[in-house]
């Protein structure tokens, strides 16, 4: 048995991220990955010779002096990293129904208003109410603007509600369309997505828009060298199957090969329903368990992963979102013979070819049910297993008509295809581990916005919680919650000037 002083579970961003910061700060600091590559969604994959993403699309919040970007400065990795910024003009393109129009999402404030208001000039005041309340809603959280405050702060806006608020602004109906065009981002339901979550990731994406060059595990390898040039280690291809309490605190865990390990401080990565699950502790009480059981997760994703012909589909410096109807809260909805409702495509940065693309992805919902059928299996890389010829038969269906979808918008995309490749809710279940193939984790609920908001602290007082179910989701909120995580240890006051400090060095 050995001992560490913080051991994590998971090197999802959130544990690499907690594990870096306590690495940096004297911490010796163990991590315990299932998988055979570190990263959770940010790991990559290759293809006939293409890097595919497993999740980093795109990221807000890297511009000099932002929020993303100081944390990175602090951990030593923003000057490492490999990144083009998106096109000023419209990171995010939005097109409805059998229309060509699209509608571009700008970066900057001023730029926002301007280019939106060329295709809306009787809603300019509205497009400025529209940013004065992002503005308003993000400087309500402390940490997102990393300064020091408390909750109380926060608690007279988060049960406002995403839809509503767009309503109330501009009643013009294509308007408030546009503005929550981009919804595949959180997963929108309208009658539940919170208007603070719309605007802290709206806020990041419209300051900069950013695609790392060659895919986004160079972040977790950066944080990876972090750890270990700090004394810190990474192991891999190991389950945690235990976490074995006594008394009020975790007394070590018990891996898959059967050995126990002792530390000071446990730190799961995990979903909270996972984490719960696989503790043994008579102090996680029976009603803790219960409410970690039973959130409720976001829809899931189906995923086609395109290498494309040399030479044959430009590249493009944006995001393309479609949605069949005019409502953009509607895709979320989508039935198996109304599929797909809304697409995203997410066109990849090489640094081979600048002007023709290599791959791009295509994200559409898909809920986990529709999969009942291979329930049952379990396949990664380190434990491949087939899931049969039925299974291989869907993918190929579901790819087809997605194809055949984004084929209507750009005609000639399907003679771009060399080959493709595809993920669903099961691919997500398995290598990131929530359990029903969730995109983004635990759904935040406007109407009850405390049950779905999960705490660092568990009911075992060396055990805590990070990653994307805790507050926010994506590269910016995970880490995010990982400086909450690691603050439980260090200080929320020393933490936050740390990186604050950190970039006038």
């Amino acid at each position: 048995m050995h001992n560490y002083d913080v051991i994590i579970i998971g090197s999802g961003l959130g544990g690499l991220v907690c594990g870096a910061i306590l690495s940096r700060n004297g911490y010796k600091v163990r991590i315990y990955e299932k998988n055979r590559q570190p990263g959770g969604c940010l790991q990559t994959f290759s293809r006939d010779k293409v890097i595919f993403d497993s999740g980093v699309h795109y990221i807000g919040g890297l511009g000099e002096g932002e929020n993303l970007y100081k944390i990175f400065s602090y951990l030593g990795i923003m000057d490492k990293l490999k990144l083009k910024r998106m096109d000023a003009d419209g990171f995010d393109h939005i097109n409805f129904g059998p229309e060509d129009k699209v509608y571009r999402i700008a970066q900057g404030r001023e730029h926002f208003i301007r280019t939106l208001a060329a295709d809306f000039p009787e809603e300019t005041d509205a497009l400025h109410a529209y940013c004065d309340k992002i503005s308003e809603v993000c400087s309500k959280f402390p940490l997102y603007n990393l300064r020091l405050g408390d909750y109380e702060e926060k608690r007279s806006v988060l049960q406002l509600n995403a839809a509503s608020v767009i309503e109330s602004i501009t009643g013009n109906y294509r308007l408030q369309q546009v503005l929550a065009g981009n919804n595949l981002l959180y997963a929108g339901v309208k009658s539940k997505t919170p208007f603070y979550v719309h605007a802290l990731v709206l806020n990041s994406y419209m300051q900069s828009s950013w695609k790392c060059v060659d895919g986004g595990s160079q972040i977790a390898r950066l944080l990876c060298k972090c750890i270990t040039e700090n004394g810190g280690e990474i192991i891999r291809n190991t389950e945690v199957l235990k976490i074995v309490g006594q008394g009020d605190r975790v007394d070590h865990l018990v891996l898959e090969n059967g050995k126990k390990v002792n530390g000071d401080y446990f730190i799961s990565n995990l979903h909270p329903a996972q984490t719960t699950a696989i503790t043994e502790s008579d102090a996680m009480r029976g009603a803790y368990r219960s409410r970690m059981q039973n959130l409720e997760n976001s829809t899931g994703a189906f995923v086609l992963n395109v290498v494309l012909k040399p030479g044959t589909f430009p590249y493009l410096n944006h995001n393309y979102y479609h949605h069949a109807t005019d409502n953009a809260w509607a895709g979320i909805d989508c039935t198996p013979d109304q599929w797909p409702q809304t697409y995203a495509i997410y066109v990849s940065a090489s640094s081979r070819h600048k002007t023709y693309a290599d791959s791009l992805s295509v994200m559409t919902y898909m809920h986990y049910d529709e999969l009942a059928p291979w329930q049952h299996t379990f396949n990664t890389e380190r434990k491949e297993a087939s899931r049969g010829a039925d299974y291989e038969a869907f993918k190929v269906q579901k790819a087809e008509q997605l194809i055949a979808a984004v084929a209507q918008k750009f005609p000639g995309f399907r003679d771009c295809v060399q080959s493709y490749y595809v993920a669903t809710p099961l691919s997500y279940r398995d290598y990131i581990g929530t359990g029903d193939g969730s995109m983004y984790g635990v759904l935040k609920d406007s109407e009850d916005p405390l049950r779905t908001m999960v705490s660092a602290r568990t009911r075992l007082s060396n055990l805590y919680l990070t990653g994307q179910n805790l507050n926010l989701h994506g590269i910016l909120g995970v880490t995010m919650s990982s400086v909450i995580t690691s603050a439980e240890l260090l200080g929320m006051e020393f933490l936050v000037e740390e990186i604050n400090q950190s970039i006038l060095k």
